[in-house]
């Protein structure tokens, strides 16, 4: 059963989300410094990452919305692994920026995880990813959520319309207590159908988003 990773690497000072700072990748114990520990020939590495919780590809819980919704630490694993998926292809030259709920029309749904397939993860690193990126719509979402989603993701900077101050696609869906996968990669290889989804951050308590490996079989 191949894997098909859906992450990006997160990397030393690189930014996810214009406005926030980079992570810090680095030694908080080298293996120079490590031999003093040990005995001759023995040395290990020890690292420090710093790094604001929408980093890289992430996952949202609904505390990340709203002050009594569920963590991260309290996500049913039921909600983020092995979930049925299902792949949304957008094509954002012919339709434009806005994903409407026509595109999800006559889709099983339930259960399923969502993947919208954008292909804006193309200017991932560059300066045109902060910028006119692909969003769901209000009606979309809420569409998603009357069928039964169990969580949506997308290959684009946010799954909202940055410019709408009110972020309506994680009102609804973290208010129905469906998690987001934002900034992903690699939904290209995917099959519309027939594949397992799994997006699993650390178990952290009073944080609403986090990292994660995503990835599915396929």
């Amino acid at each position: 059963m191949p894997l098909v990773d859906l992450s990006h690497t997160l990397e030393d000072g690189m930014i996810t989300y214009k406005g926030l700072p980079g992570p810090i990748v680095c030694d908080f114990l080298s293996r120079e410094a490590s031999r003093d520990h040990y005995t001759d020939g023995t040395e290990f590495h020890i690292g420090k990452i710093e790094l604001v919780a929408n980093t890289g590809t992430y996952v949202d819980a609904p505390f990340h919305r709203y002050a009594d919704g569920i963590d991260i630490a309290e996500l049913p694993l039921e909600s983020i692994a092995d979930l049925d998926g299902v792949t949304v292809r957008w094509d954002m030259a012919a339709n434009g920026r806005a994903i409407g709920l026509d595109v999800f029309s006559g889709l099983d749904l339930d259960g399923k995880a969502v993947l919208i397939h954008t292909g804006w993860d193309k200017h991932w690193r560059t300066d045109a990813y902060f910028e006119g990126h692909p969003f769901l719509t209000a009606d979309a979402a809420e569409f998603l959520r009357r069928y039964g989603a169990r969580l949506v993701g997308i290959d684009s900077y946010n799954i909202d319309d940055t410019d709408d101050g009110t972020r309506p696609a994680h009102t609804i869906l973290l208010g129905a207590g469906i998690p987001i996968c934002e900034h992903m990669t690699g939904l290209d290889a995917l099959q519309k159908s027939g594949f397992r989804f799994s997006a699993v951050p650390p178990k952290i308590h009073a944080m609403g988003t986090f990292p994660v490996r995503a990835f599915a079989v396929i």
